[in-house]
């Protein structure tokens, strides 16, 4: 069963464009290690709620963005390998800083329970 990993970041607008390029080549390494699908997406309709929000959560600031973004692997056990590998993988490192505060960045992982 396909095993999800979901994101939810704060990322500068002027950085939108080196985030992009980011993601790409991470990607692309990522999926030599098993991953099937990334999606990346920038906020459009994306409002701050009374008591939560996706700005809230990642305590978005003035001339950021929140990105919504997800993984999908095959199933958790290359999920699990894949990550091992990739931390190992220079090209990672080689990357160089993340265009964003990783501090503030909402992660996890999840099995889904329907897929349509």
């Amino acid at each position: 069963m396909a095993y999800v990993e979901g994101t939810v970041t704060a990322v500068p607008d002027a950085n939108k464009d080196a985030y992009v390029e980011f993601s790409r080549r991470s990607g692309e390494i990522f999926k030599e290690y098993g991953l099937e699908t990334l999606v990346e997406c920038w906020a459009d309709e994306v409002p701050d709620g009374d008591l939560t929000s996706f700005p809230k959560a990642v305590k978005l600031q003035q001339g950021e963005s929140v990105v919504f973004s997800w993984m999908i692997w095959p199933d958790k056990t290359t999920r699990d390998a894949g990550w091992g590998k990739i931390m190992e993988d220079p090209r990672i490192q080689a990357l160089g800083e993340m265009p964003f505060d990783g501090k503030r960045m909402i992660f996890g992982a999840f099995v889904p329970v329907v897929e349509l």
